[in-house]
């Protein structure tokens, strides 16, 4: 199971997370009272979703023996009257049959961070 150890400094909001072997660093910008340091928490967000959606991409069109070339996906964060949503826009390097794009766009939501984030993943919280 995938799991993230992430702690808090003591330099206003800066964080560092180690993920595996790797270690990332999150913070807030100076409006926020962060220093800008590294990408917000929201914006590993947004990457996780775009990554796991061009990644579950990739695999579905690889079954099926589709070139399609580099996959780009831009995610972004929205705020409407009705509160925050995300969106995301979507391209590949090669031409797509319509009926590839259908398939393609059904198969986007199903890559399992979009799940996590629809709140199909119960999170449990405990101070330890």
């Amino acid at each position: 199971m995938a799991n993230s150890s992430v702690v808090l400094t003591n330099k206003n909001y800066l964080a560092e997370a180690k993920i595996r072997g790797h270690f990332v660093v999150t913070d807030v910008p100076i409006s926020d009272g962060g220093e800008d340091t590294a990408p917000t928490p929201v914006e590993y967000l947004l990457t996780a979703i775009g990554g796991c959606v061009a990644i579950t991409l990739r695999m579905y069109a690889a079954r099926r023996s589709w070139d399609v070339g580099e996959i780009t996906v831009n995610v972004f964060q929205n705020k409407d009257a009705q509160g925050s949503y995300l969106s995301e826009e979507i391209s590949f390097e090669n031409d797509i049959t319509e009926d590839q794009r259908k398939r393609l766009l059904v198969f986007a939501g199903k890559c399992p961070v979009a799940r996590m984030v629809k709140g199909e993943t119960r999170i449990e919280s405990l101070i330890i």
